[in-house]
Parts: C-alpha cells; structure tokens; sequence
C-alpha cells in the first residue's frame, strides 16, 4: 500500500510544536524584559495575544509551506525562511492590532523584543533540530528501500536525481536493464544483479518501491511492472508510459524526477495517521489488559510448563523486514524442535503449519489459545510499530524463504494482530492460496472503515473460540 506524496504541513508538525513553543516562550521573555520581574505577571491581554499568535503562526505556516524540504535545506537558505517566516507572523500580528484597534493596550517594545530574540532562537532551533533529524534518518530502518532498474546510458543522471531525496528513501540497489553490471558499484550504492535476477532480488530482500526508466514502452517492460504490483511492490515509471494503463498511477516528484507512481493500493497521508493513531491508542488499551493477563497466566504457564512466560520468535513483515513477536507461549518449551517431526500431520495445504491436537501444548495452552489469549503481548508490537491492529499475519522466516513471488503481496502492508482471513474462518480455512487471496482482498480494498469492520467482528470470533486449534 502506497502513502501519497501529500501533507507537506502535516510531514513536519515536529517542527510547528517546537516553533510554537519557542515563539510562545520568547513572547514571556520578551514581556518580562520590557516590563520587569515585578510586574505582576501577564496580563489578560497579553495572554489572550499568546493564543491569537499562535494561530497566526499555523496559518503562516500552512499557507507559506514554511517546513517544504526543510531537512534539505542549507544554513543560508534556512536563514532566508525563517526570517520570511517570523517577520510575516510578526507582521499579522500588528495588523490584528491595527484592525481591532487594540494596539494602545499592547507594548510595541514587547514585540520588536519578540521577532529579534524570535528570529535567533528559531533559526538555532531548526538548526539543531535538522541535524538531529538527519542522524536519526540516515540511522534508521524506516524510510523506504528502493530499487533502481535503468537503461546504461541514464543511470547515473537517476541515482543523482533520487539519491537526492534521501529523507523519504534510500537507494538499495541498481539493476542496469541493457548491460550486466553486477558487482560493481555506481555512486557507492551495489549493482545487485542483472534483467534475470530482478524478481529472486525482490522476493527475497527488503524492498519497498522500485523505479523503473525504460526510453521504450513494450510487452516485457509492461510484464515486469505487472509482476512488481503483483508482489505488493510499488512501481515510478518514467513519465513517457500511457497512464491509463497503470492502475492507481499518480503523477509526482521522485527525489528530482518526475515520475509516474503505480501501486495496488493508494492511501492518503489522513488515512495513513488515522491508521496509526487508531493503533497507537489500541495498542495502549492492550498493553494495559497484557499486564493483567500476566498477573493470572504467568504462574499458570509456569507450573504447568516450568520456563519463559513469554514466547518470542523472528517474523517477517512488511516488505521483508525482520522482526521479534511476542506471544504468552501456550506451548512446551521444545515445540520449535518438535515441529519437523509433526509435519506429516500439517492440516494447512502450503506455506504455514496447523494441526489438530497439538501435543506440543500444555493443557491450560489449549485455553488460552482458543480464546487468543497468547497473542495479547502483540500489542507491544503494535506499539513500536512492527504491527498494526489489523493486517495480515506476518510469516516465519521458514516460511518466507519458501514464498512465490505472488504470496509476497502479503508483506506490502504492516503485519496485524487480526486480519480479514481471521474473521473469515481462522483455522478452518486449510489453504494457504486462500489465506493470500483473503489478504490481497484485503490489501487492495483497504479502508479505515474496513478495519473498524474486521475489529468488531474480530472480538466476535474470539469470545465465540470459532475456528481455533
């Protein structure tokens, strides 16, 4: 699921709080050196001001597009925004006063103090804050991974043009569609393979979006972008393709390229924080019910399964990212051991393991599986972000490695703890191609509504135990 390239004002609220605070701060100082420590305080008025600024700045701010490539920006070029920034907010201000007619109960002195003390502590802000910023993006798991499959003669000119926007992305690989460079390095980032490997890459390395430049349109070139979409991944073609044969295609700027974007499913920056909030708020009520959990099963599972209370395991999720979820473990401490010698008596038909009387469960484990109890700590993942609320169930690393190209549409989203397939069936469904035909449903006609949709009936399925092993 691809999130447009929209909200620049909302990208950065980090930077609207702190201005916020410092402009709001510098405001007191401000009155206080004018007006002297004994002055009493503020008054009623001035703090009324305090309120009137600070919608004034967000409407500056909104309009002006003050935070546009904010991190990108050099030290004189963010001098020139701040200033622009301030003194248009200050301006607005006296205006307020002049048109209300309120200026004989303010001191201009108060507020010539406020955009030259202003303008120097917002500058240091955004400063410290950006470089700040810059470590934690170049440090971090988070932005997405890009692949660049260009034609010999033109790839150079991309990965400047990309490299460029490394706050979104980052260039993970290059793939030279007319001459076989791999093992060479262009610009520092590894030429990974050749036209043959493109997909085995794809499949089996972390891998968000994929920039495509081909000069001529023709089947074979319409056949990968179909593969891609297939898999999940998301697909910029050079602008020279025919939009009307690309679904869900949006034309916009891929770091200094015009590019045109094609996915299986679009989601708006709203929906994208709704999504997140709906999770960080969920994953708060979990945690809180997980600790209470902890308090009646953990000497539960350990008399009757002296070890861990907790069970962790390496999953796979979105776009091939590793992670560790976390579970009340429901079953004896050598099941991953045991599993291989179960296999023969697999009721799931292809890539995931599920059987009917489990011997590698303790007694109360039954318990507390049926009713989904083990999978409470999850909410933890939800809370870091490895998961969402709802999604589809993240594989084992096993089980990943086994994956055809068409299974992995399922990691184009954030794993979640309930899904459409869960509601649909749990474990009776016994097909592993039906589980990724739920999931791709899912994925491609994902909505906020549609979440809400599967958690209510999610608590449903679980205080009915339906299809549980």
């Amino acid at each position: 699921m691809y999130q447009k390239n929209e909200g620049k004002f909302l990208k950065h609220l980090d930077f609207l709080i702190l201005d916020l605070i410092i402009v709001e701060a510098t405001y007191i100082v401000s009155y206080f050196i004018r007006h002297g420590f004994k002055c009493g305080g503020m008054s009623s008025a001035y703090w009324q001001m305090a309120g009137i600024m600070a919608l004034i700045q967000i409407i500056v701010v909104a309009f002006q597009e003050s935070y546009k490539d904010i991190v990108k920006r050099g030290y004189l070029e963010e001098m020139k925004a701040v200033f622009f920034q301030h003194t248009i907010m200050m301006l607005l201000v006296f205006a307020f006063m002049f048109v209300t007619k309120l200026q004989e109960q303010y001191s201009r002195a108060v507020f010539l103090h406020l955009w030259g003390i202003g303008l120097a502590v917002l500058y240091l802000e955004h400063i410290i804050w950006k470089n700040i910023l810059r470590k934690r993006i170049k440090e971090s798991d988070e932005r997405a991974c890009l692949l660049i499959i260009s034609e010999k003669n033109v790839l150079e000119e991309d990965l400047l043009k990309l490299q460029r926007d490394y706050e979104a992305y980052r260039v993970t690989g290059i793939i030279c569609y007319d001459e076989n460079l791999k093992g060479r390095e262009i610009n520092g980032i590894p030429v990974v393979g050749n036209t043959e490997e493109i997909f085995e890459y794809a499949k089996s390395n972390v891998l968000d979006e994929v920039f495509l430049h081909i000069s001529e349109e023709n089947e074979y070139q319409k056949k990968i972008i179909e593969r891609f979409l297939d898999m999940g991944i998301v697909v910029h073609v050079n602008l020279s393709w025919k939009q009307e044969e690309l679904p869900n295609h949006i034309v916009e700027k891929l770091g200094e390229a015009s590019v045109l974007t094609t996915s299986v499913k679009t989601a708006s920056i709203y929906q994208v924080t709704m999504k997140r909030l709906i999770d960080i708020v969920g994953g708060v009520v979990g945690v809180i019910f997980t600790a209470v959990l902890c308090v009646i099963l953990a000497p539960i599972i350990y008399i009757q399964s002296p070890g861990p209370i907790f069970f962790s395991q390496w999953r796979v999720g979105k776009n091939g990212r590793r992670f560790k979820i976390y579970k009340f473990r429901s079953m004896y401490t050598d099941a991953e051991e045991r599993k291989k010698e179960l296999m023969s008596q697999n009721k799931m038909n292809g890539l995931m393991f599920k059987m009917d009387e489990d011997p590698r469960i303790f007694p109360a484990g039954h318990i507390i599986r049926k009713f989904s109890l083990d999978e409470f700590p999850q909410f933890w993942n939800v809370l870091k972000g490895d998961m969402s609320l709802v999604g589809t169930r993240p594989p084992t690393v096993d089980e990943f490695e086994q994956y055809e190209e068409h299974h992995r549409i399922r990691l184009s989203i954030k794993p979640g703890i309930t899904g459409l397939w869960q509601v649909s069936g749990r474990s009776d469904i016994t097909d592993f191609e039906e589980v990724v035909q739920l999931d791709n449903q899912y994925i491609v006609n994902w909505s906020l509504k549609l979440d809400i949709k599967i958690m209510l009936k999610t608590i449903g399925v679980v205080l009915g135990a339906k299809g549980s092993v």
